[in-house]
């Protein structure tokens, strides 16, 4: 995990949500299985707090956007899941 300790994990989070970073397993591989497991607590805590943004009625623009946000996050929670299962990390 060199490369990723020079950010913060709220902070990858937050670009993981913006369509910055695309989390896919060679993305994941540098991480030990305390730090994905930290990882994916983080993107969690960023998409509970998405959800309990008031919601933007009659926006359609800030609707898609909160819409693709969680998206993405759902995605990337999905991927931390199964690379973790393949790697046979208990943290889930």
């Amino acid at each position: 995990m060199a490369e990723q300790n020079k950010k913060s994990l709220k902070a990858i989070a937050a670009d993981i949500a913006e369509g910055y970073v695309s989390v896919n397993p060679l993305f994941l591989k540098p991480f030990n299985e305390e730090s994905l497991k930290s990882l994916y607590s983080m993107v969690s805590r960023i998409q509970i707090e998405i959800r309990t943004a008031p919601f933007p009625y009659n926006e359609i623009e800030m609707i898609r956007e909160r819409s693709l946000r969680l998206q993405r996050l759902y995605a990337a929670l999905n991927v931390i899941k199964n690379f973790a299962r393949e790697k046979k990390y208990k943290f889930l």
